[in-house]
């Protein structure tokens, strides 16, 4: 006896032209919305907030920055924008924060103050710790809380390296510090005359200033106004009323 064979039957095709077509309208339906969205004012800078300069210009810092007002707004990264205004000789650190929509925050740390000088045609020149300097514009900042450089030449490297050993002294005494200049000799080419508040006379060198400065500070707390000498030896004089010296002693 013979036997019929089912005849099979070929399986149903899914239909994949409607989910197809829908995902290329999904796909248009979102390309549409970004190119709204980068063509808008909600995606630019609408507002540059910079906070903290007191020597950088608002000007020099956008042009080190490399964004301006209009900008597309996730166009340069923070940590880029940052990057570039830290290349100006004023900027130690700055902290760039993006505030969405289209506000951007510098906020600006430059280097400390440490000394001052008259600058040729009047007014004063901040020497900050980097060994840069800065005009001082605005008179309200010139607290003088820090010494002034007299007779030094404009490109002396002794001076520059001076201000960045300055940057090591602790706040109060450097605050003592009323006027340094040099004193050149053989032995030590940066040898330097310092004047204090408290009515001191004190040679020294730039090299070993960082290592004498709290001997100085003892001596000044606790003798008479007089003059010091801090080199390979530390010795003491104290003045007479008479404005003459009495015999050196040693500086322990």
């Amino acid at each position: 006896m013979s036997t019929q064979m089912p005849v099979l039957k070929e399986p149903a095709r899914k239909r994949k032209g409607k989910k197809g077509l829908l995902a290329i309208v999904i796909l248009l339906f979102f390309a549409l919305l970004a190119v709204l969205f980068f063509n808008s004012s909600i995606s630019k800078i609408s507002e540059i907030q910079i906070s903290g300069s007191r020597f950088a210009t608002n000007e020099s810092i956008l042009k080190a920055a490399g964004i301006k007002v209009g900008d597309a707004f996730f166009q340069s990264p923070s940590s880029s924008i940052a990057e570039g205004v830290k290349k100006l000789p004023h900027v130690e650190d700055v902290k760039v924060v993006k505030v969405f929509p289209g506000i951007v925050k510098m906020t600006i740390q430059e280097y400390p103050v440490v000394a001052y000088e008259l600058a040729p045609e009047g007014g004063l020149i901040a020497l900050l710790s980097s060994g840069t300097s800065a005009v001082v514009t605005d008179e309200r900042q010139t607290l003088v809380d820090k010494p002034i450089l007299t007779g030094w030449k404009e490109n002396d490297p002794v001076k520059k390296e001076l201000t960045k050993q300055l940057a090591l002294i602790p706040e109060k005494q450097l605050a003592d510090l009323s006027e340094i200049s040099p004193v050149p000799s053989k032995a030590y080419p940066d040898r330097i005359r310092m004047y204090t508040r408290t009515k001191f006379e004190v040679i020294t060198a730039v090299s070993v200033l960082p290592d004498k400065i709290d001997a100085l500070h003892a001596v000044i707390e606790h003798q008479e106004p007089g003059k010091i000498t801090m080199l390979l030896a530390d010795t003491y004089v104290p003045f007479n009323t008479d404005g003459a010296e009495e015999s050196p002693a040693n500086v322990d």
